[in-house]
């Protein structure tokens, strides 16, 4: 003889823990303002937890309800879920010119739901683990991150000057103090003036001062413009 009662509580436990997990990432996420909030991954943590605890029902139990309910493999609405939530994170992810932003929400996303099978599961031991490490990661590896690698954004140094007697030396001096990391250069010449265009690939630091760098690459002897996209 089954206890309703019991099955109910835990049912309840299992959907609070995965309410709990998705609003603990949806506050990071929204601390560092992105897009996915709180809403979003409570709802993804939650529905993941519903219908984990449907397949392992309909398995455990599979005339609970219904006398011609068929019981099958729980394995296979995870796997479903994690298909679904894999289109949901792609749409996370964005290119900007040369960045790509969302990765890390994506990976969140996919994180939450997760978290919602393991909650759904009872495996509250290894969702606690994994919440820990997800918040560990979030955390205190972006900060590491920006000490070991600082210049992080990629973008386009384009500078013009008159002629191709310019100080290319002190170009790449001021570049270098500046705290950007080159990583490719392209001159373009016109044949009707004596412009020439130099475009770098350059990744930038989070705190680049980019009205400083502009001010001090305006000082270089025959350089004309300076713009960084």
């Amino acid at each position: 003889m089954i206890d309703f009662n019991n099955v109910y509580i835990d049912y309840a436990v299992r959907m609070a823990a995965a309410v709990v997990c998705g609003l603990f990432l949806g506050i990071e996420r929204k601390s560092r303002r992105q897009a996915v909030g709180m809403r979003t991954l409570v709802l993804i943590s939650v529905s993941s937890a519903m219908l984990t605890i449907i397949s392992v029902a309909l398995a455990e139990f599979p005339n609970l309800h219904s006398p011609h309910s068929i019981s099958g493999d729980p394995t296979r609405i995870a796997s479903g879920i994690i298909t679904g939530i894999g289109f949901m994170g792609a749409g996370e992810i964005l290119h900007s010119g040369l960045n790509i932003r969302g990765l890390t929400s994506a990976a969140v996303i996919w994180t939450s739901s997760a978290l919602g099978i393991a909650c759904g599961a009872g495996y509250f031991y290894i969702a606690g683990i994994t919440l820990f490490v997800t918040f560990l990661s979030l955390l205190l590896l972006k900060k590491v991150e920006m000490r070991l690698f600082p210049a992080e954004k990629s973008r386009t140094l384009k500078i013009v000057c008159v002629g191709m007697d310019v100080d290319f030396e002190k170009i790449q001096r001021e570049i270098d103090s500046s705290g950007l990391v080159q990583r490719d250069v392209n001159i373009k010449k016109s044949l009707e003036s004596d412009r020439v265009e130099l475009k770098f690939s350059v990744n930038t630091p989070n705190h680049f001062n980019i009205f400083q760098f502009t001010e001090k690459m305006m000082q270089v002897e025959k350089i004309l413009e300076v713009s960084i996209e």
